[in-house]
């Protein structure tokens, strides 16, 4: 690993100061057409950056504590796809608004029976004429009740081996038939949905790729979706961090029960060996590589230990733990036990653990692959 920091005379450094000299409040728009949204894609969307510029990127903008547009699925998960496989005319349809954050997007993948296995999907998508009539049912749909746009997997070939009868979609969330239901967790919040489509008509220019090339679309944006969830913090970004925790226990004056400090010292460790993992992942992409089986690795351990941080700190308050009343939304409650309650799903979105184990077992460690069909 390279645990060196590009220098202060790094020309991507000086070049975004200088920027941000003449820019010093940027909104989305600028920031978009400036290509530091996501600047690793390729101009002109992006900078066509490599890992370590993009790096260089990062740092400059967080120190200078811009705000970046908020639209995780589009910018992380949707657009790439787009980038990858999508016509000229998709890509001028839908990227700018993606990457300056004026749409708002969702993922419409796993269904109630076709989560984990997700090829086993059964959402139709038949073609009459110039479009597809859509019917089937979506889960877990994150912000579908707030999303402009949808990036849906639907079945076109029925009798197709499940791998390969599957066609990706971009659809759009206010079409006749869509209809979002909000999912009210035990955190007393919304961030989950599920979505009923109902003789949906989507434009065949919506389709992105071949008809029946979903399936590896979907493997880009899945890979995109793990790598950008592992980076998110205990919460995928959201809540609480271990530096938080910590910080909770200093104030208090620190630990006295031997078995709260040995557990302590334990997610120290787990957030050290995920830090350093980070920085295995991003040597590789400075000299070129991919994270490939890496960025399931991370993401699995990145989850577990966010639950571990949860637990931690739900026992540390005690009975006093044990008394939070869920409020209407999410921000109304203590963040803390929020964060408890919302973690059971950290292993669960973004592709369950167990997946990632399987993910693991057959591309690192050789293990026999299961049967395709």
């Amino acid at each position: 690993m390279d645990f060196s920091m590009p220098p202060e005379d790094h020309p991507a450094r000086v070049a975004i100061r200088t920027w941000l000299a003449a820019n010093p409040e940027p909104d989305g728009r600028a920031l978009a057409v400036a290509g530091y949204v996501a600047p690793h894609w390729p101009e002109p969307w992006g900078l066509g950056a490599d890992a370590e510029t993009r790096l260089v990127i990062e740092q400059e903008l967080a120190g200078a504590s811009i705000a970046m547009p908020d639209n995780p699925i589009g910018i992380g998960w949707a657009g790439p796809t787009i980038v990858a496989a999508g016509t000229e005319e998709q890509k001028q349809r839908w990227l700018p608004s993606i990457l300056d954050g004026s749409t708002f997007w969702c993922q419409l993948f796993s269904e109630p029976d076709a989560g984990s296995d997700l090829a086993a999907l059964r959402t139709r998508a038949v073609r009459d004429g110039d479009e597809y009539v859509v019917t089937g049912q979506k889960i877990w749909s994150t912000w579908a009740n707030h999303a402009d746009w949808g990036i849906l997997l639907a079945r076109t070939d029925p009798d197709a081996a499940k791998h390969e009868g599957i066609s990706y979609f971009v659809l759009d969330m206010a079409s006749e038939g869509t209809e979002v239901r909000e999912i009210i967790e035990m955190t007393g919040g919304n961030h989950f949905n599920e979505t009923f489509l109902t003789d949906v008509r989507i434009p065949a220019e919506n389709r992105v790729g071949d008809e029946g090339d979903g399936w590896r679309l979907a493997r880009l944006t899945l890979g995109a979706e793990r790598l950008s969830l592992s980076e998110g913090g205990v919460l995928w970004g959201m809540g609480p961090t271990t530096g938080d925790l910590f910080a909770a226990i200093a104030a208090k004056g620190g630990l006295s029960d031997e078995v709260d400090r040995r557990r302590a010292v334990t997610l120290h460790e787990e957030e050290m060996i995920l830090r350093l993992f980070g920085y295995r992942i991003l040597t590789k992409m400075m000299h070129g590589g991919d994270p490939g089986v890496d960025a399931s690795i991370r993401k699995l351990l990145a989850d577990l230990h966010g639950q571990h941080v949860m637990d931690f700190m739900k026992n540390l308050r005690g009975p006093a733990g044990m008394v939070g009343a869920p409020g209407e939304h999410a921000a109304e409650r203590d963040v803390w036990d929020w964060g408890f309650l919302f973690s059971p799903a950290l292993t669960v979105g973004g592709g369950t653990t167990e997946v990632q184990r399987n993910i693991i077992a057959e591309r690192l460690l050789g293990l026999p692959r299961e049967p395709a069909e």
